[in-house]
C-alpha cells in the first residue's frame, strides 16, 4: 500500500479506514497521503464530486453566500486556502510533513 501511495498523483481526497491501532501502525501511509491530497478522511466518506469544468455550484442565496465562487469543480480550486484538511482524525494523528 505504501508503494501504491508513493506513486499516486494529486487527488482531491483520500480515505483511510481502520482502528486506532491501524492508524498508529500505518502512520507512514498517512504521511504520504497528506502530501498527495487536499482532504484526508479517517473512517469517513467524502462527497462524490468530480473536479471538472462542468461541475459548478453557485447562484443566489441560499445556494451560495458568495456568488464569485463555486464550491465544486475546477473553479472551486481558488477557494482552497490550506493545502490539506483532516476529517475525523483522532488527536494523535495530526501529522506535519
Amino acid at each position: 500500500m505504501l508503494e501504491v501511495a508513493r506513486h499516486l498523483e494529486g487527488h482531491l481526497t483520500a480515505t483511510v479506514h481502520g482502528t486506532l491501532e491501524d492508524l498508529h501502525e500505518f502512520s507512514d501511509l498517512i504521511t504520504i497521503l497528506q502530501r498527495k491530497v487536499g482532504r484526508l478522511l479517517i473512517n469517513g466518506f467524502p462527497t462524490g464530486v468530480e473536479v471538472c469544468h462542468a461541475m459548478v455550484h453557485g447562484g443566489p442565496f441560499p445556494a451560495t453566500t458568495d456568488a464569485r465562487m463555486t464550491s465544486v469543480g475546477t473553479s472551486a480550486i481558488t477557494r482552497f486556502t490550506r493545502p490539506i484538511c483532516f476529517q475525523n482524525f483522532p488527536d494523535f494523528c495530526y501529522l506535519t510533513s
